[in-house]
């Protein structure tokens, strides 16, 4: 089998102007003519053996940086953006669009922020009372899209966070106590805990100094918030200067992000990276055992499982999701080439929707992608507790998977036969810019394809995909 050549021209870019160096500069400690690094630079050759051997050893970098999949989820989201009507007579070939992630990532962002623009326009002209006559009618970044949107650039992993973090979970064993190390810390900064018979899961009173945890929230849900208040009071410089660095447009982003930070923090601090990447690999990322050992809940876990994308000691790349009642996805995120559909609800034939159907069991999905990929794919739902009779139970279904070349990693794909062509379930990330022709639970016409429609015949969908 050939082996695939590696292009990483705007990493290269990247790189060399972060660390300061002319392409002069750059082009000799990396032992190579100028001309040569160019050509690298612009995508027109690829990055030889002895440019990542001395990328690794002259700048220490994680060579892994420069797998494209940062240009497998710009082409995902430029294609789903390509996908409104109003692009329906300007189609560029996907060709076009990999050459743009590829050689100018920036302006592919600028491309995806201004469809984001246009599309919030549009939202807020077709429900006219709410747009006419008021002064702040305008096209603006939603907040909480924004807060997303900068979640998922980043890998869902934030360094300096993430290991801040483990560093206060792993002080003297803490993290096997965390519950008790964090209503310690919140002590010593003259804070007083109270678990009280309350809806609320948790609430501070900054004059009094005083934290209500609700004595009806599960157990990790209650540690959880007891150290999601410690990263607001111990580590409030250090999610601020990062709120710094993303620049967000508005205050009510950068609350948001903040809160989605102190979030990050509590996440981390309960599954340090470190003792937690040690665990997963040895029960082979079985999410009970992990669940158990760290005090944590499924979804917890899953979702932690996510986000070990640090620089030199990445875990599997897994996705992971979380979608409601109505198959509206509430929680997104992935390290693999598989891009969640940033608009709108997700694929049918996904196993993620079947999940409620069978309460408290883990369902098995060996998947394909249109482009070929394979997956193996874990459901389950979760479960929100209301704490007491009458109040709102709060349901929703997880998927969790990776690329099936990981399967000897992950306990859940024993038993599964993946030496089948036809054991693999074709699904995809959206309709309107999922390929297949003839899928029966499609729900809208694929936006790239030409439909044709014979008024004498009506098969499982009532016209075809040329």
């Amino acid at each position: 089998m050939a082996t695939q050549k590696l292009y990483a021209g705007s990493k290269l870019r990247e790189l060399r102007t972060r660390l300061g160096h002319t392409q002069k500069d750059f082009a000799a400690k990396l032992g190579v003519s100028l001309p040569y690094l160019n050509q690298m630079e612009n995508n027109n050759r690829p990055v030889s053996t002895t440019v990542v051997l001395a990328l690794a050893q002259e700048f220490g970098l994680d060579v892994t940086e420069l797998s494209a999949g940062d240009n497998e989820r710009l082409v995902s989201d430029m294609r789903e953006a390509l996908a409104d009507p109003v692009f329906a007579e300007a189609l560029p070939p996907m060709a076009d669009l990999r050459l743009a992630a590829s050689n100018a990532p920036a302006l592919a962002r600028a491309f995806l922020a201004l469809h984001q623009g246009y599309r919030q326009m549009q939202e807020r002209l077709a429900s006219l009372d709410e747009a006419l006559g008021r002064e702040d009618a305008r096209a603006t970044p939603s907040p909480w899209e924004e807060v997303r949107d900068f979640f998922h650039y980043c890998d869902n992993y934030i360094d300096a966070v993430d290991r801040a973090a483990e560093r206060f979970a792993t002080a003297e064993g803490a993290y096997r106590n965390i519950r008790v190390a964090a209503v310690s810390t919140l002590g010593n900064c003259d804070i007083t805990v109270e678990f009280a018979d309350t809806d609320r899961l948790r609430h501070f009173d900054p004059g009094k100094r005083h934290l209500t945890i609700s004595r009806r929230a599960p157990p990790e849900t209650q540690t959880f918030q007891l150290l999601l208040q410690v990263a607001l009071i111990k580590q409030d410089a250090l999610l601020e200067a990062t709120l710094d660095l993303a620049r967000f447009h508005s205050g009510e982003a950068r609350a948001i992000a903040k809160i989605g930070l102190a979030n990050y923090f509590a996440g981390a601090a309960l599954l340090p990276y470190g003792p937690f990447q040690e665990v997963a690999r040895t029960c082979r990322h079985d999410l009970e055992v992990l669940a158990g050992h760290f005090g944590a809940s499924i979804e917890q876990v899953a979702h932690r499982l996510s986000t070990l994308q640090r620089p030199g000691a990445k875990g599997i790349p897994f996705f992971f999701v979380r979608v409601d009642q109505a198959g509206t996805i509430t929680k997104r995120h992935s390290a693999t080439r598989l891009q969640f559909a940033r608009f709108g609800g997700a694929c049918p034939l996904w196993n993620v929707h079947r999940a409620f159907e069978t309460p408290g069991q883990f369902l098995r999905q060996l998947a394909e992608t249109p482009d070929g990929v394979r997956y193996i794919s874990l459901a389950r739902d979760v479960t929100k507790p209301a704490g007491r009779f009458g109040a709102p139970l709060r349901r929703f279904a997880i998927a969790l998977g990776c690329e099936v070349r990981h399967a000897r990693d992950l306990v859940y794909a024993d038993g599964m036969d993946m030496n089948r062509d036809h054991a693999f379930e074709p699904i995809g990330i959206s309709c309107r810019i999922c390929e297949r022709a003839k899928c029966h639970q499609r729900a809208v016409p694929p936006l790239e394809r030409k439909l044709s429609v014979d008024p004498n015949l009506r098969d499982v969908l009532p016209y075809a995909v040329d």
